[in-house]
């Protein structure tokens, strides 16, 4: 994999410690208040309301059948020494939301033969305050992979900077709107990993992508609300998760909350965006009141082909 530009990386921590300063969430649709609060109150009135109607229970066990899918997504250009490619997708863990999450992942992990373990971000429950006590469950699940071409991290927004060192120990190579390039003889794999966009979004995922070599090339991101930048820029392929597909939903896994500035098109599964093909994951864990209805969490297994 590429090496780090430290004058770079100096650029972007000095950028996104400013931003988890201010009382706001940058997207690339502008910039807007946190409810925190509000949002804080709604949890605790779905808490008691789940409870007071014994259903609570029964979320929290949705919430730990977290399965292991498998997606494959076909591409007329793709390389043909990366027919085959798979990726193991794993996002918004929140492993201490819900004790046994890092356990079931673990496990679904060490199920797979992947070629390259990708994490999307969000491993811890709150916005602020310490990422230590999620770290043994990250080293868990890193350890139980299997990925000849190495492991990846991306940061959520709920994970400060001061994690890039910790998640680096664990021998994760953490992308900060960087790409990194998988070679396969002559053939070549492009993979740029951004920085949240949902709350610390600046024009430095703009340059990244631009930046990024000619050729195939995916696009690692912890929410979708970066698609119609990665678009416009020829990504081909948009992996992503931060909605947790909505988490509590409808019969039929119709979000009520959407959690992204897209809308519900984006929300859950497979979608598609001009010429770019992507990938919301339903997430593995669960942020604020650890239950899940009408939809379950996921580890999934994304395969690249040549063809269609």
């Amino acid at each position: 994999m590429n090496d780090v530009d430290p004058a770079a990386r100096a650029r972007w921590l000095e950028r996104r410690i400013y931003l988890e300063g201010l009382n706001t969430k940058h997207t690339p649709f502008g910039v807007s208040r946190r409810h925190r609060k509000q949002f804080r109150r709604a949890q605790r009135a779905l808490g008691i309301l789940l409870r007071m109607t014994g259903l609570y229970g029964r979320g929290r066990r949705n919430a730990l059948d977290i399965r292991l899918t498998s997606h494959v997504f076909e591409f007329p250009d793709l390389p043909a020494a990366f027919d085959g490619y798979r990726l193991l997708h794993v996002t918004d863990p929140h492993f201490d939301t819900l004790e046994g999450t890092d356990k079931r992942v673990a496990e679904l992990v060490a199920r797979c033969e992947a070629d390259l373990l990708v994490l999307t971000g969000d491993y811890k429950r709150r916005v602020h305050g310490p990422f230590e006590q999620v770290l043994p469950s990250l080293e868990r699940v890193v350890r139980a992979s299997r990925a000849r071409d190495g492991k990846i991290a991306l940061l959520g927004n709920h994970d400060p900077a001061a994690m890039v060192a910790p998640l680096e120990a664990l021998g994760l190579r953490v992308l900060l709107n960087e790409t990194v390039t998988i070679a396969r003889d002559s053939a070549r794999l492009h993979l740029t990993g951004f920085d949240d966009v949902h709350y610390f979004y600046t024009p430095a995922a703009d340059e990244a992508a631009a930046a990024a070599p000619p050729g195939f090339r995916v696009a690692l991101v912890h929410s979708p609300e970066f698609a119609f930048h990665a678009a416009r820029a020829g990504y081909r392929l948009y992996i992503c998760g931060h909605t947790h597909g909505g988490q509590v939903c409808l019969p039929g896994g119709i979000a009520v909350l959407t959690a992204n500035e897209l809308g519900h098109r984006f929300v859950s599964g497979r979608w598609r965006h001009g010429a770019m093909q992507g990938f919301t994951s339903h997430g593995a864990g669960c942020s604020g009141v650890p239950v899940r209805f009408f939809t379950r969490g996921e580890v999934t297994l994304i395969t690249l082909r040549r063809g269609g």
